[in-house]
């Protein structure tokens, strides 16, 4: 349910959900070059690498006759999202076996069994990842943080499934780590391995040869695949292309600036609530143990993408999503250890909260359809002025559902009390899929007004002319240029000598400058009505009159 819903009946919305999905759009409909060279419309993409887009372009590709290319395209992050699941459910359930994890043993027996207990435990670590609120919006994006968040999940995985079967875990370790790269860039694959290799010195257990025999040589050959490849197939234009990609990922960290750790600060705590405080709980509560897999391993790979979440140079919260997996795996081993005030606290906050907030959607909901309360259906008209709310009987029904799922799983928790070990954890992650059902279905047409370009490139292509050649984008957005070019067809050049030009202005402007054989017409101005700053101006080249010809008078010679 939770991966299900927000994927499909939406537009690209603002940003990189957009931007990801024109780049998938562009390799779908375009040929080995578009393929290997990740590019928007003949702009090339050199933040990561092309295997997320791969995944999202082939989507498109197999459904192309049945579903729409947006939707499409987001089959492939639902899949990812489903895998990064499981991987994390059976890293848990494997370190849940293992002996120093255990419960001491009762004197007449009754104590559950290691399979039964790592069971549990995996139930846990699922149940967490799926509460941590910044999975929520991040975990339903076209973006290629699916494939790394994915990856992540594979290192962790491996690297647990070394302890038991050195072989099989190498393999996944190495396959995990070169989709890094892949989806992501050098730098990133850089500092994951060298958190396995500060594992590896730190924890006998985890040492494997087979991890330097078959994991490395695995792990560079998937990472150096797709450079080698390019590289021997276009030339100059493959050596600039990596070299951007690589300067590209080591740019991005630098000793970061106050504003950048203040942004952290501010974000990071709850993008990775609630599963930072229970992994702290974790790291505290097992003292005398930290050098055991269970706390180790997660460590392992929290630690390097955490350096590089506090070196990061600008502010963006993408490499938080990387973190949720190892942390779902080390919070779960908390949950043990849990005294029975901090479970009521943890479940009285989800109850009130997630209540309150659900019972909030539902009354914006009501608003828009009736216009009562009116100070919500005033306070909705400001934010998105325009909006014509319609009522869908489908997504009505499905809110109900979820609704009443929440209520009768909040009356089993308090009715009952529950012994499993994941009763601390059930509500929160219950009220993030209550949340985020109700937003993609009440809420859904209200999101998709306020974040989609539909509509302004409509405006748009009604006013360009019948037989232009190209358009010259001016401070146009990678999500502006895919949702012009998906919508409205339009065809664009970067090289600068195109008879239309789209600019975006966020405050005065001046008009482009005339050229010595043409001026420009402005021909439309509009923007998004839910957006105050952004402005679109569409111009048109005019040839400048060529002015009239004077003829010199020559003087009449008489004989």
């Amino acid at each position: 349910v939770y991966a299900a819903f927000g994927l499909f009946g939406r537009d690209p919305w603002k940003n990189e959900d957009a931007a990801g999905f024109g780049v998938m759009w562009t390799m779908a409909g375009g040929g080995t070059r578009d393929w290997l060279l990740p590019n928007l419309v003949g702009k090339y993409i050199t933040d990561t690498g092309p295997l997320g887009y791969w995944l999202g372009a082939i989507s498109i590709r197999l459904l192309a006759p049945w579903v729409d290319a947006a939707n499409a395209s987001r089959l492939s992050t639902g899949i990812l999202f489903c895998l990064t699941c499981a991987l994390v459910w059976y890293a848990a359930y494997l370190l849940g076996r293992r002996t120093e994890v255990q419960p001491f043993k009762y004197a007449f027996g009754g104590e559950p069994e290691p399979r039964d207990y790592g069971r549990v435990l995996g139930d846990g670590a699922l149940l967490i990842l799926l509460a941590s609120f910044g999975l929520a919006e991040r975990g339903h994006e076209t973006t290629p943080q699916l494939g790394q968040l994915m990856s992540i999940a594979l290192i962790v995985y491996g690297l647990v499934r070394t302890l038991d079967k050195p072989l099989q875990g190498a393999v996944c370790w190495g396959l995990g780590l070169g989709l890094v790269a892949l989806t992501g860039n050098p730098l990133l694959v850089v500092a994951l391995f060298a958190g396995t290799l500060a594992l590896m010195a730190l924890v006998p257990e985890t040492r494997s040869v087979w991890l330097l025999v078959v994991g490395v040589p695995l792990a560079a050959a998937l990472s150096v695949a797709w450079p080698l490849a390019v590289l021997k197939l276009y030339g100059d234009d493959a050596r600039w292309f990596i070299q951007q990609w690589i300067n590209g990922s080591i740019n991005r960290f630098s000793a970061p600036p106050g504003h950048v750790v203040r942004y952290a600060l501010k974000n990071l705590p709850l993008f990775t609530w609630p599963a930072w405080p229970l992994a702290v709980w974790a790291w505290l509560s097992w003292g005398g143990l930290r050098r055991k897999p269970h706390i180790a391993v997660p460590l392992s790979v929290v630690a390097p993408v955490l350096i590089l979440v506090v070196l990061q140079s600008h502010q963006t919260n993408r490499l938080y999503l990387l973190l949720l997996p190892p942390l779902a795996v080390l919070a779960t081993f908390a949950l043990p250890t849990l005294k029975r005030g901090a479970i009521n606290a943890i479940d009285w906050f989800a109850l009130l909260s997630f209540t309150i907030l659900g019972t909030f959607v539902w009354l914006v909901w009501l608003a828009s359809q009736t216009g009562s309360p009116a100070p919500l259906a005033r306070n909705l008209g400001r934010l998105v002025p325009g909006f014509a709310p319609h009522f869908d009987a489908l997504s009505f029904v499905c809110a109900i559902c979820v609704t009443v799922c929440w209520l009768a799983l909040a009356r089993w928790r308090l009715a009952r009390h529950p012994n499993v070990l994941w009763r601390s954890v059930v509500l929160s992650s219950a009220g993030t899929t209550l949340m985020w059902v109700l937003l993609m279905t009440l809420w859904l047409p209200i999101v998709n007004y306020s974040r989609t370009y539909r509509d302004v490139a409509m405006q748009i292509a009604e006013h360009l002319p019948d037989d232009y050649t190209c358009i010259s984008p001016v401070r146009l957005g990678d999500a502006q240029l895919a949702s012009f070019a998906y919508f409205a067809d339009m065809q664009f050049s970067f090289s600068g000598d195109c008879d239309v030009l789209l600019r975006q202005d966020k405050q005065d402007f001046i008009a482009p400058s005339p050229m010595p054989s043409y001026v420009w017409k402005l021909v439309w101005e509009g923007r998004r009505a839910a957006d105050r700053d952004e402005r679109f101006r569409l111009y048109v080249r005019v040839d400048r009159p060529m002015p009239p010809v004077t003829r010199r008078k020559h003087p009449i010679h008489r004989r």
